[in-house]
């Protein structure tokens, strides 16, 4: 590749185009490589791309001895908190772009680009090359472990390594939705699990905790997870995959239960349907303050126990939200952690960490990255169980504000 001058305007785009070609074939870490070979090309100085670490704390490069980042300090952590350009000056002439690579909604990381100018076709290209990346990034680490291993700090536990594989990208969304999720202690769940998907119409989102906290509590959350997807991807309603998990429990683990909520969330119209199978009940967040007592249902017996010990149908809940709601469901590992002095953080220290959360305004994922650390950060708490939350936030069409940036 040679230098961007006068080779006409489709030079940069076939560039790109040679770019997209080899990253079909190229191993995850040959990205740097491919992408820094286009960089010169484009006139450009140095680009090093970077992922979050799995618990969202640090940037991690993909260029070996390259410095990692810290998401809360740093300009690159900036740009990843609210998804936005962001530049500064790194030396005398020299500037670095810091861009967010993101797979849809969901948040991978930054690419910082070093450059001596910026112009709008430089900055276009600078963005066509994010995507690319994005794009690669979500297209290999299925099956490398490349990316993996770039996002640990630490070993993983078995039980952990296995539930994992089976989970969704931890962010999904459109114009209308957003759901998110985030688990601890990262390295060492053993019973909880989260699952979301889009439909054209609705979002499907559960969240999971099995009894125990081993290998066991991941298999059966796991026939849960499979159970779960297995009715969705059939088109059954809330009862039929509530009822299709109690039966594979029931069948294949007969000694093994699970509690959860099962939800579906009408796009159109805000209607938010749930099955509670005693499980915490769900929170709304309604104009940053959590809504007392809104969605509190009375809880039915865990999956896995009504094929054995009820005839009783599951009840299926409705309310229908108004644009902005957030919907929080959570594990009780979040309320049941012990404090210092032998007590629990209980309900209403986590309601207040939710209202701090949510109260900047910020994009859903930002906010449950928030929460989760302000409760694992605090000196009293100890995590003795996992902790999932899942958070849900709506928007009708045409009501979506921009997020704030600041």
């Amino acid at each position: 590749m040679g230098r961007d001058g006068g080779e006409g305007p489709d030079y940069g785009e076939r560039l790109l185009e040679d770019l997209l070609a080899q990253a079909h074939t190229a191993t995850p870490m040959d990205l740097p490589a491919l992408v820094n070979r286009c960089a010169e090309a484009f006139g450009l100085g140095e680009i090093v791309i970077y992922l979050t670490d799995l618990q969202q704390r640090r940037l991690v490069a993909l260029t070996e001895g390259v410095p990692v980042l810290d998401i809360d300090t740093s300009i690159a952590g900036w740009c990843y908190r609210t998804v936005s350009l962001r530049m500064e000056d790194v030396e005398t002439g020299v500037l670095c772009l810091w861009l967010p690579v993101v797979d849809g909604s969901e948040r991978l990381g930054v690419l910082g680009v070093r450059t001596r100018s910026v112009d709008a076709v430089r900055l276009r290209r600078c963005r066509m090359l994010t995507q690319v990346v994005a794009m690669a990034i979500t297209s290999k680490r299925a099956y490398s472990d490349s990316f993996a291993r770039k996002a640990r700090a630490e070993r993983m536990r078995l039980p952990a390594e296995m539930l994992r594989a089976f989970l969704p990208p931890r962010t999904i969304g459109n114009t209308h939705v957003v759901s998110t999720a985030v688990l601890e202690p990262a390295y060492e769940i053993g019973g909880d699990a989260f699952d979301h998907s889009l439909t054209q119409s609705t979002l499907h989102a559960a969240i999971l905790d099995a009894m125990g906290h081993d290998l066991a509590s991941g298999l059966t959350t796991s026939v849960a997870l499979a159970g779960c997807r297995n009715a969705r991807r059939a088109e059954a309603g809330l009862i039929d995959l509530v009822e299709t998990i109690d039966q594979a429990l029931a069948q294949w683990l007969p000694d093994k239960f699970c509690t959860g909520i099962l939800t579906q969330l009408d796009l159109a119209s805000g209607v938010f349907s749930w099955c509670n199978c005693g499980h915490p009940p769900p929170l709304l967040i309604r104009d940053g303050q959590v809504v007392a007592g809104a969605l509190e249902r009375s809880a039915q017996p865990p999956m896995g126990l009504p094929a054995r010990f009820s005839n009783e149908p599951r009840a299926v809940h409705q309310t229908t939200l108004q644009p902005g709601d957030r919907v929080l469901l959570y594990t009780d590992g979040v309320t049941e952690a012990r404090t210092a002095s032998g007590g629990e953080f209980g309900m209403e220290r986590f309601t207040d960490s939710i209202i701090l959360a949510t109260a900047a305004g910020e994009l859903a994922a930002e906010s449950l990255r928030r929460l989760i650390h302000s409760i694992l950060d605090n000196e009293d708490n100890d995590l003795r169980d996992d902790a999932t939350l899942l958070l849900i936030e709506w928007w009708a069409p045409d009501t979506k504000p921009e997020p704030r940036r600041g």
